[in-house]
């Protein structure tokens, strides 16, 4: 008697006899496969784009477009090249079937078949499928995390870098070292705090949106955290920093370490790039109605019009200056937007007036 073992898997059964395509999806179906059927390989190029099967039993005597021609268009379809193939087929022929497996096929199961026979194989080649589709999802959940952490690690340590130096090298006045020693400190605490959301947390969003129900982020608090970190660094560079705050402060759905992270890179962004005797200017204010608004506003050089559709696709790069590739991985502006997007926020780009940058954060505000 057949397995009645509940499976998982999306198994698309391809042959053009009614009766081979009952026999097949009935065995697969009482065993817990979810099932779909075409009766040629148009039909079953159709039915993977509407939703992508773990598993293809593919018919090799068909009309018109037999198995071996569906195994060539498949090897153009990046999606389709990476679902498994097991071959139907009545035929004996060696060299037949050797080219089926060079055309990409994994596996064959000859007709007449035994059902124990199909279900094992198509269970060793589904659950093989599964696996590799875990291990990816595993992996590039991990190198967004690691993506993460590394962006969101630097900022705090280009500060505590840039105080250390002024400390060592620069010979500043005895007055400012305890605003340093300050600022070294407090980045390294940052720094530690990053780390355990993301490291420690089983869930490092839901505890940002956790944070975000429970308090929130005043704007007027952000601008002047954004003062005291950033003042010195950007007087190091010849910036003035202007900061206009909003006349009754108004607190944004979402967490204050967050919004802090996001316009930090808005405002490193402005460094990398600044001109001496520019500034930067960082303007809370209302927006549409139940929004805040942050702007951070610069004279550097702007961006390029035809980097602008890309500016916050991953990887993409502000400027096409090599100067300051080092600087920059291309991450930034992709991860700000996804975070603002998630609590329920955009961020976006305009061109300045007169010249220069503005990026634009607006966040829905608690009530």
């Amino acid at each position: 008697m057949a397995s009645t073992i509940p499976h998982s898997g999306r198994i698309l059964v391809v042959d053009d006899q009614d009766a081979n395509l009952r026999v097949v999806s009935t065995l697969l179906t009482r065993n817990g496969y979810e099932v779909a059927t075409a009766e040629n390989g148009e039909a079953m190029f159709a039915a993977c784009e509407v939703q992508m099967p773990d598993l293809i039993l593919l018919d090799m005597l068909m009309p018109m477009m037999d198995g071996f021609d569906v195994l060539t268009r498949m090897k153009q379809d990046e999606a389709l090249m990476r679902v498994p193939v097991i071959c139907l087929t009545a035929m004996q022929d060696r060299d037949l079937l050797v080219r089926a497996f060079e055309a990409g096929a994994v596996d064959y199961i000859t007709k007449p078949f035994l059902a124990e026979e199909l279900l094992a194989r198509v269970s060793a080649h589904v659950g093989l499928k599964l696996t590799r589709d875990r291990l990816e999802r595993v992996a590039s959940e991990r190198q967004s995390l690691v993506n993460l952490v590394a962006h969101d690690l630097k900022n705090p340590l280009t500060s505590i870098m840039f105080a250390s130096e002024v400390i060592i090298h620069e010979g500043c006045k005895p007055e400012r070292v305890p605003r340093y020693l300050e600022m070294i400190h407090e980045s390294a605490n940052d720094a530690v705090v990053y780390i355990r959301r993301y490291l420690e947390s089983q869930d490092p969003h839901n505890v940002a949106m956790d944070n975000a129900a429970h308090t929130g982020a005043g704007l007027n608090d952000t601008l002047d955290w954004l003062r005291s970190r950033y003042e010195l660094q950007c007087e190091s560079k010849g910036l003035a920093m202007q900061v206009v705050t909003v006349p009754e402060e108004r607190t944004a759905a979402v967490d204050a370490m967050v919004l802090r992270q996001v316009c930090e890179n808005l405002i490193t962004n402005a460094l990398k790039y600044a001109t001496e005797g520019g500034e930067l200017k960082l303007t809370a204010r209302t927006g549409a109605p139940g929004f805040g608004v942050i702007m951070a506003e610069d004279r550097g050089p702007g961006i390029p019009s035809h980097k602008q559709r890309e500016l916050f696709k991953a990887f993409t790069r502000l400027s096409d200056d090599d100067t300051h590739a080092e600087m920059s991985n291309g991450l930034g502006l992709s991860l700000a937007r996804q975070i603002i997007s998630r609590f329920g926020g955009q961020l976006f780009y305009e061109d300045r007036e007169g010249g220069g940058s503005r990026f634009v954060v607006e966040l829905p505000l608690r009530a």
